[in-house]
């Protein structure tokens, strides 16, 4: 029996399929990960006993967690695929290359899909966007990058399907022979939010058959950290003395947090660089200076940057805001370090958090339809992917403009990979 692997190299998340005589299904590459069928797309460098060992996916976050982010940590590699700046990074005296890099996902991602099912896999199908970048040199080279990291993992034979495509590839394969619909598809991820209108129609074809059906595609990045982001700066950020003021030593003047900490507080990775000896400094002398009850929410700071677990305090700021897809209200709960957060968020105030960042959503959709030269009346269905399309005020846009009856929905994490893996028949 013949397998083909489908592979969605994600900016935050990745998956992996596998078509076998043309049934496909999820295989599940990140047992650590709370999502098995997803792997955190994130790569963590430690040097242990004079050995560099790189960790991959969720374990990656775990380790990094455990050594109190030593090492070297990175993640959204896939931003850089298009950037021709990037063409090496020196990891504890060795050089890879972005190729090298990306590599390392997809040997971890070949060795344990075969593992799973038992077999050598030399086929793959690839996602990637409609556009790279909007360079058409740029567009390329990004995808003759992927094509090596692939290459160098052990692939022989590789393609592309575009990513919107595979994510609705499910229901266009429904539809009747012949029967075309104009499609509107949402693809929600982490750090961005993507727009592509296409000509559906049971008619496959590789990347080169389907450019024509492409009608428009438009983006914003605007995605499910930010939104995390949102509720750290407005409902937890203050236990971690957001709104602290002191009196400076030299004057009457008051002062706190500096725009910067408050910044990088508001994204779990980012607070590992607070711990900066200057840094720890200012926040020891507004400390000092601080009226009794905030020196406590300041020491919560100190305590989060030097035992490193925002990503911990984060994952609890996730968890509420996915609750409240479903409910009115939920609670934000974390203690653990000292420290014992319980704050109530309602979905109104969810909402009025995010409203702003929804409104730019919103007219990046105008912009979409525009360079189609279509209307809301003209789309037949709305196709919807992805953790934050199931957000209710980003759904009301849709369900408002174009109706609820014509919205679909898929897999927030796998239905990409999950049509790399029907895409996979054609290759045979």
């Amino acid at each position: 029996m013949s397998a083909i692997f489908g592979i969605d190299f994600g900016t935050s998340n990745s998956a992996l399929s596998v078509n076998i005589d043309g049934k496909v299904r999820m295989l599940d590459v990140d047992s650590e990960n709370p999502i098995s069928n997803s792997l955190k797309s994130i790569l963590y460098f430690l040097k242990e006993n004079g050995r560099t060992k790189s960790y991959v996916g969720y374990e990656g976050v775990k380790a990094y967690i455990e050594n109190e982010a030593d090492g070297r940590y990175m993640q959204s590699i896939k931003t850089f695929l298009p950037d021709l700046a990037f063409e090496k990074t020196n990891v504890y005296g060795k050089s890879y290359t972005l190729e090298e890099l990306i590599a390392l996902f997809f040997k971890v991602m070949k060795q344990r899909g075969q593992e799973i099912i038992k077999q050598e896999v030399s086929d793959l199908v690839l996602g990637r966007p409609v556009i790279f970048s909007e360079d058409r040199n740029r567009d390329r080279i990004a995808q003759e990058r992927l094509t090596r990291a692939a290459q160098i993992a052990g692939f022989k034979n590789i393609s592309f399907q575009l990513e919107p495509i595979a994510a609705a590839l499910a229901y266009e394969n429904s539809l009747e022979p012949g029967k075309e619909q104009i499609v509107l598809v949402g693809d929600f991820g982490a750090g961005s939010s993507d727009f592509t209108i296409y000509k559906a129609g049971n008619n496959g074809g590789g990347r080169a058959a389907r450019d024509r059906d492409i009608l428009s595609v438009g983006g914003v990045y605007i995605g499910g950290d930010v939104f995390d982001s949102e509720i750290m700066r407005e409902k937890v950020a203050d236990h971690y003395g957001k709104n602290v003021q002191a009196k400076s030593m030299w004057s009457d003047n008051l002062f706190g947090l500096s725009p910067l900490v408050i910044r990088k507080l508001m994204q779990w990775h980012l607070i590992p660089q607070l711990r900066l000896p200057r840094t720890l400094d200012n926040i020891k002398e507004l400390k000092v200076r601080a009226k009794f009850k905030d020196k406590k929410l300041l020491e919560n700071l100190e305590n989060l940057i030097q035992a490193n677990y925002g990503y911990l305090l984060f994952r609890s700021i996730e968890k509420t805001k996915c609750e409240l897809s479903d409910k009115k209200e939920s609670i934000i709960n974390f203690k653990d370090y000292g420290i014992n957060i319980h704050e109530l968020l309602s979905r109104h105030e969810f909402e009025g958090f995010i409203n702003e960042k929804v409104s730019l959503l919103n007219a990046c959709i105008d912009s979409t339809l525009a360079a189609a030269s279509l209307t809301c009346s003209d789309i037949d269905v709305v196709f919807l992917t992805g953790g934050s399309s199931y957000i209710p005020l980003i759904r009301q846009i849709f369900e408002t403009r174009i109706g609820k009856d014509k919205i679909r929905s898929a897999d927030a994490f796998t239905s990409v990979a999950y049509g790399l893996g029907l895409q996979g028949a054609l290759m045979n």
